[in-house]
């Protein structure tokens, strides 16, 4: 019998690494072995059922869509739009407490009393909300560069960047700049360079976890816009979960420094930022378990 690595087989079935562990340690692949710490499985084995599997239970991208339908308050929809957004402007610089982050959701209205606030972080706020409906809409569909520049254009429209010269809303940068103390791709590159990344990620039959994880990299490396980079390289993260559906999940703000170390260290060491975005979808499985959905 010929037995292969589990990082080989979680990319054969289209898993993480840690569900095919899991698998293992609970004895749910047969004849699975282990040596040492290292588990060794057989290369014909087959994939196990999720234990909580149902014929005809709705997928997560569709509980969304109807939830979002309905305007239905109190559930998985509301919950995305408002941590989604709270969390990833926050990571950016936003200054909106999340109590904030879900009044404007659930009133379209401002009613701060006794304080100040910055007029971007509230349009870009309300934005972002409409970029969560858009990839909620088009989940489904292949990622584009025109869907990717729409992402962009949403988010960034009416706020103070939109209205200088230099800045290009839903478009590429026009000035170079960096990340983290790190060069990023030049302006006169940049459109070639995501098409390069869009075609080889596209030509990939399946997608894993992995597989998202690492596109993400490659486009917050090459950071194609002047600013908003972050909040639509993880709106692309989520749906492109939904897409292939693996559980999405959200870059909460106290994760924020082990996920700007899981970027940096990426070509060093992957597990950083696969283990920080592991724990990211345990959590987002947590509000799944609360609301019944199935996954």
């Amino acid at each position: 019998m010929e037995y292969i690595s589990v990082a080989k087989m979680a990319v054969k079935w289209g898993l993480s690494e840690r569900s095919v562990r899991n698998y293992c340690a609970h004895g749910r692949i047969a004849d699975a072995k282990l040596i040492g710490k290292t588990w060794y499985i057989p290369e014909n084995a087959q994939k196990p059922d999720r234990i909580n599997k149902k014929k005809d239970t709705p997928s997560l991208l569709q509980i969304l869509r109807e939830q979002k339908a309905a305007k239905m308050t109190g559930g998985i929809y509301h919950k995305v739009q408002i941590d989604l957004t709270y969390n990833s402007n926050h990571i950016e610089g936003s200054r909106l407490t999340h109590d904030q982050t879900r009044y404007i959701f659930e009133t379209n209205t401002i009613g701060f009393e006794n304080e100040s606030v910055n007029v971007d972080d509230v349009i870009e706020t309300s934005n972002h909300f409409r970029c969560i409906d858009m990839v909620i809409d088009q989940a489904g569909n292949a990622l584009t560069e025109r869907f990717i520049k729409e992402l962009h254009f949403v988010l960034k429209t009416g706020t103070s960047d939109s209205r200088k010269a230099w800045f290009a809303v839903g478009e590429y940068k026009k000035l170079p700049n960096e990340v983290g103390g790190n060069d990023t791709t030049l302006p006169e590159n940049v459109a070639e360079a995501i098409r390069k990344l869009l075609a080889e990620y596209n030509a990939l039959l399946s997608k894993t976890f992995e597989d998202i994880v690492a596109f993400h990299v490659a486009f917050e490396r090459i950071h194609p816009f002047q600013d908003g980079n972050g909040r639509v390289g993880r709106l692309i993260l989520f749906k492109e979960c939904l897409k292939h559906n693996i559980v999405p999940f959200i870059i909460e703000d106290n994760l924020k420094l082990f996920y700007y170390r899981g970027l940096k260290e990426w070509d060093h060491e992957k597990g950083f930022l696969i283990d920080t975005c592991l724990t990211a979808q345990d959590r987002f499985k947590a509000y799944l378990d609360y609301f019944r959905i199935v996954y």
